[in-house]
C-alpha cells in the first residue's frame, strides 16, 4: 500500500533544504508526495517563490495563506493562528500518513499543532539543535515534542532530542539534509550566475543575509547599520544581499537594505529571494558569508567559504573552524571579515570538517517512513 507523505515548506531557506528529499519521494515507487505551501512563500513582497517550487517540477497540493501585513509580535501570533485554521482544512483533505516539518519556524509550528491533534504522525527534522538568540530555539524544541519521528543533523543533536524524552528507537542522527546539495546539485559557472543577476561579478564578493533577532536585545535597524557600515570598510570587496525573513522586524530591514544598494549600484545587489540554484551557486564562489543565516553554519563549511556570524541568533549552535563568530559591533564584525577573508582560521591547511554529516541524509529519512508503524500513545523516555 502506497504511503502518502506530506512535506511542508513556509520559506525559500527550509524549501532549498527539503528539495532533494522531495526529489526522492517524488520518485519512489512506494510513496507519494504531497506538498504544503505557505508562508513566504505565497508574499509578492519575499519573491513569490511558490513559482519557484512549481519550476522545479512539484505540484503544490495545498497552498496556505498565514502572512498578515505586519511586522510585529502580535502580528506573527495571528499569523499562527490563521495557519492553524488552514493546516486544519488542509490536512483533512490531505489525510497524508506522515508529515515531514524541518526546523523551527512559526509556521511549522501552526502545522505541527494540527498535525498532532488530527493523529497525523510528523518527522521532525533538524531538532535537537540551540539557537539562542530567537524564539525559534523554544518552537524547535516544542515540534520535538510534537512530532513521533526524529532526523537530527549531528549525533550531539541526536541525544539532545532523546533528553527530551523521545524514545532512541524514533530518533535517527541522518545529517544535514541541505549537504545533498553539495553531492548531487548542479551550479552555474562564475560567469553564468553574473549573467542571471545582471550584476558584474569580478571582484571577490560577500555574500550577505541579516534576520531580525526575535530574543536577545538586537534592535534592527540599529543592527543592520553596524553591519553595512563594517561591509564599508571593504571597498574592493562586492556585496549580494538577500532579504530577511518575515518575522517582527524584518520589515524594518527591507528599505535599508534597498537603499544601501541603491547607493551604491555598481557594488551592492539585493535580491528577494535567489532562487535554490542561484543561492548555492552563490555560495560556492563567495569569498565569505556574513550575517546570522544558520547556512553560513551547516552549508559553507561544505562548500570550503568561511562564514562571519554575527550576533546571538546562532548562538548555541554546533559549528565548523570556518565559522568566526562576532558580536554587534562594527570593529568587531570588520576584524572578523578581516581574518575570515586572510584564510589564517584554517589550521596547517587541513580540509574544514562540518559536523553535519556528508550529504546523503535522504535516504535516511526514506529509510524511516517505510519502516515506522505509528502507535499515537507516545510515551516520555526517561533517561537512567
Amino acid at each position: 500500500m502506497l504511503k502518502k507523505v506530506a512535506v511542508f515548506t513556509g520559506t525559500r531557506a527550509e524549501y532549498g533544504l527539503l528539495y532533494w528529499l522531495m526529489r526522492d519521494i517524488q520518485a519512489d515507487k512506494e510513496l507519494v508526495l504531497q506538498l504544503l505551501v505557505s508562508g513566504t512563500h505565497l508574499s509578492p513582497e519575499f519573491g513569490l517563490t511558490w513559482e519557484n517550487i512549481e519550476k522545479d517540477g512539484f505540484s503544490i497540493d495545498e497552498k496556505i495563506e498565514i502572512l498578515l501585513s505586519s511586522d510585529s509580535a502580535v502580528g506573527t501570533a495571528k499569523s499562527v493562528g490563521l495557519g492553524i485554521i488552514g493546516f486544519s482544512d488542509a490536512l483533512t483533505r490531505l489525510k497524508p500518513d506522515v508529515l515531514i516539518i524541518l526546523g523551527d519556524r512559526f509556521e511549522a509550528l501552526a502545522a505541527a499543532q494540527v498535525a498532532m491533534i488530527l493523529h497525523i504522525p510528523i518527522l521532525h527534522l533538524h531538532g535537537g539543535e540551540i539557537t539562542e538568540g530567537a524564539y525559534d530555539d523554544a518552537i524547535r524544541h516544542a515540534i520535538t515534542k510534537l512530532s513521533y519521528l526524529h532526523g537530527t543533523s549531528t549525533e550531539e543533536h541526536r541525544k539532545r532530542v532523546i533528553q527530551l524524552g523521545e524514545d532512541p528507537a524514533r530518533v535517527v542522527n541522518v545529517g544535514a539534509p541541505g549537504l545533498e546539495h553539495i553531492r548531487r546539485g548542479e551550479f552555474l559557472k562564475i560567469d553564468e550566475l553574473s549573467k542571471t543577476l545582471n550584476f558584474d561579478l569580478r571582484q571577490p564578493y560577500m555574500l550577505v543575509t541579516y534576520h531580525p533577532v526575535t530574543l536577545a536585545k538586537e534592535e534592527p535597524v540599529l543592527s543592520f547599520n553596524t553591519l553595512v557600515d563594517a561591509l564599508n570598510e571593504f571597498p574592493e570587496c562586492q556585496v549580494i544581499f538577500t532579504y530577511p525573513n518575515a518575522d517582527e522586524g524584518g520589515r524594518q530591514i527591507i528599505p535599508l537594505l534597498q537603499a544601501y544598494a541603491s547607493s551604491q549600484p555598481s557594488r551592492v545587489l539585493a535580491v528577494p529571494s535567489l532562487g535554490q540554484v542561484r543561492y548555492l551557486s552563490a555560495l560556492k564562489y563567495a569569498a565569505v558569508v556574513v550575517g546570522n543565516s544558520s547556512s553560513g553554519i551547516i552549508e559553507a563549511p561544505a562548500f570550503g567559504v568561511p562564514t562571519v556570524n554575527i550576533g546571538a541568533r546562532q548562538k548555541g549552535r554546533l559549528a565548523a573552524k570556518s565559522v568566526i563568530n562576532a558580536s554587534i559591533n562594527k570593529v568587531n564584525i570588520s576584524e572578523a571579515i578581516k581574518y575570515a577573508l586572510s584564510g589564517n582560521y584554517k589550521i596547517d591547511g587541513e580540509e574544514i570538517s562540518n559536523p553535519y554529516g556528508q550529504g546523503d541524509s535522504s535516504s535516511r529519512v526514506i529509510k524511516m517512513i517505510k519502516n515506522f508503524k505509528f502507535i499515537p500513545e507516545k510515551k516520555f523516555y526517561d533517561i537512567e
